[in-house]
């Protein structure tokens, strides 16, 4: 079952921020690739209220300033949002994003601040920033999410391993699929 905009970007956006960090967003450049590659969109089941805010507030709560996301990663994390079945959307729970979105709220600024630095300090090329960047942070920020949010970070590791795969196999920058490589076993 494909998903409707909605659920995709609040599935990306708590999946993978529920992990943490600030990993992807689902941009205006990405959505189109994403939806063109998607079969015609059904209807989801509505989000609970608490995963309709972490859609509209998640990432304002990391204002990273230099932390960026390449095109193809966040293709290819969206890509892997849009296949997720009906059994993972259940773990967008009122419970599991209440909590997430405390703990953005309260945390949102450090894990930004630790991923903006991680970026800056990263070798080139930009595919190997955001690897390094995203794994770090992660693995920093992660076992301080509460746990209501675990079954949010289950789904957001399933959606990771399998987008970096992809990331590295599809990798015509010899850097860029070590980068994926190296980070594709997750946190």
């Amino acid at each position: 079952m494909t998903l409707s905009r909605t659920v995709r970007r609040t599935v990306l956006t708590a999946a993978l921020l529920s992990a943490s960090a600030l990993t992807v967003s689902s941009s205006a450049v990405a959505e189109p690739a994403a939806r063109a590659a998607a079969p015609a969109a059904a209807q989801a089941a509505p989000l609970p209220p608490a995963c309709q805010e972490a859609l509209l507030e998640t990432l304002d709560k990391f204002p990273v300033v230099d932390f960026t996301v390449p095109d193809k990663a966040k293709n290819a994390l969206l890509a892997e949002v849009l296949g997720l079945s009906e059994t993972d959307q259940a773990a967008f729970t009122e419970a599991g994003c209440a909590a997430w979105n405390t703990w953005a709220t309260d945390n949102g600024q450090a894990v930004a601040t630790d991923l903006d630095t991680r970026y800056r300090n990263a070798a080139a090329p930009a595919c190997n920033k955001f690897a390094k960047a995203s794994i770090g942070s992660l693995k920093k920020f992660a076992p301080n999410v509460p746990a209501a949010t675990r079954d949010l970070e289950a789904l957001a590791k399933k959606v990771w391993k399998s987008a970096m795969e992809k990331l590295a196999a599809d990798a015509t920058n010899a850097d860029c699929r070590a980068a994926y490589n190296g980070v594709k076993a997750g946190w």
